[in-house]
């Protein structure tokens, strides 16, 4: 009969009773532990606030992460892709919503989650980054009056930056129908909320940039970016640094219609002109039109919806890849080797730091009792004996600095050794397959005519096999 399926969380192989004789290293059950976790668990999100923050001179942030019952230890390191503005958020009592890995830091034997993206929760530390960056793009002149263009009063073709699926796209196309039927929609569809919403609204306003400066293409007379009413949340997307950037570098006019009448958002200080809702904003851009009748007839408008069916299975396939990826990747030991070289030079600084004040106490103790002692004789003796004690004190720190550094530079050596350029650059070599990437690890893996890539420790070498 065939074997039943595990579950997930077998761990009979683990503990069979033929290896109950088994003795595990600690590296062994550490590391065992790790990729079960790692396996099982993948990408999460938890939320709960912050503790014990700190920042290594490297710029790699650790930090807790507590509710009211557990916690756990959370690292973030310093080229992870967390903006600026997130990570300046970040300390003691903030709350937040990040997102990465569970994993195991072996040196310490304590599992540890691996920060990839951080958010900010509750309405108060919205606010708070949107002051923020408020305040610094001000000061760097994105929002003078001087800079603000007008609007053309008849413009023939504009660009449209929205949602193909939300109410905002339809409240425009109503009113521009009803006002302009003539005028010329340009669409360039993508998200308005959620993760990833800013990078494909920027990207949006500059493939319209481009569109009108291509040689032959269409000119666009205005921009307008906009979507309907939400929670702060929702409308966030429109208060990210990349679309205040693409905005401001837009060289068409840019007209911002985000939420309702009494929601603010970054792009709308930054756009050439804010209307209140997209309906307004419809009709601020068709008012010359309206308004002369020059324009006004009867013609239907055609517009190609985009179908936004299978951008999330597409979505979750290249995170899935990419997940893959990052746990394969050098970079994973690099840095785990830089956590370690943190937790090294802080056990250095506190080892000096209490030999010093070590010495220091002996000091003290021997001026006490030479103090103490009143004939010449032993006054004089005494002083000896404290220079000398002094003297050892100084040779234990010195010696203590040294031993200090000399586990530095060790570590640093054992980093630089564990590089994959170093294993290279001994004279072996990577064999990979030219079409896939995947490493070739044995020679019945490959076929006649498969093409491979022989990587060095200077240079690739391609070939086709000839033969199996």
């Amino acid at each position: 009969m065939p074997r039943p399926a595990k579950s997930q969380w077998d761990f009979g192989e683990l503990f069979s009773p033929e290896q109950t004789r088994r003795v595990w290293s600690v590296s062994e059950l550490t590391a065992q532990v790790r990729r079960l976790l790692e396996q099982h668990l993948g990408t999460l999100w938890v939320g709960g606030e912050v503790t014990n923050f700190s920042q290594s001179p490297a710029g790699h942030c650790y930090f807790g992460l507590k509710d009211g019952a557990a916690q756990i230890q959370c690292v973030l390191f310093r080229g992870a892709g967390v903006s600026a503005a997130a990570r300046a958020a970040l300390g003691d009592g903030q709350k937040l919503i990040v997102q990465g890995e569970i994993s195991v830091y072996e040196a310490r034997g304590q599992y540890q989650l691996v920060v990839r993206a951080v958010e900010l929760q509750g309405l108060g530390a919205w606010q708070a980054a949107f002051e923020q960056l408020k305040r610094r793009l001000a000061a760097e002149g994105l929002f003078a009056a001087e800079r603000k263009r007008p609007l053309p009063r008849f413009p023939q073709c504009l660009g449209l930056v929205t949602s193909p699926a939300g109410a905002a796209l339809r409240d425009v196309l109503h009113v521009i129908r009803r006002r302009q039927p003539g005028l010329e929609i340009i669409l360039a569809p993508c998200r308005v909320q959620g993760e990833g919403a800013a990078a494909e609204i920027a990207a949006a306003l500059a493939g319209l940039n481009e569109l009108h400066a291509a040689p032959g293409g269409r000119k666009l007379d205005a921009i307008l970016v906009t979507r309907g009413g939400g929670s702060p949340e929702d409308l966030w997307a429109f208060n990210e640094e990349i679309v205040a950037r693409a905005l401001a570098a837009s060289a068409v006019p840019t007209v911002s219609a985000v939420g309702h009448e009494t929601d603010f958002t970054i792009a709308d200080f930054v756009a050439d002109l804010r209307a209140p809702t997209p309906s307004a904003a419809a009709e601020l851009l068709t008012e010359g039109v309206f308004g002369s009748r020059k324009f006004v007839a009867e013609a239907p408008l055609r517009l190609r919806r985009l179908c936004a069916d299978g951008l999330g299975e597409r979505h979750d396939a290249l995170a899935a890849r990419a997940h893959r990826l990052q746990l394969a990747h050098p970079r994973r030991a690099v840095r785990e080797g830089a956590q370690r070289l943190d937790d090294a030079l802080a056990g250095l600084d506190r080892e000096l730091r209490a030999r010093l004040r070590q010495a220091r106490l002996q000091t003290a103790a021997l001026a006490g009792r030479l103090r103490a002692r009143q004939p010449a004789r032993q006054l004089r003796e005494r002083a000896l004996d404290a220079g000398r004690g002094l003297a050892r004190a100084r040779e234990l720190a010195r010696r203590g600095l040294a031993d200090g550094q000399t586990r530095l530079r060790r570590a640093e050596e054992r980093l630089r050794l564990l590089g994959p350029e170093q294993v290279l650059a001994r004279g072996y070599s990577l064999t990979l397959d030219a079409a896939t990437g995947r490493i070739v690890r044995a020679a019945e893996s490959v076929k006649a005519g498969q093409r491979l890539r022989t990587r060095l420790a200077h240079g690739e070498i391609r070939s086709v096999v000839t033969g199996e």
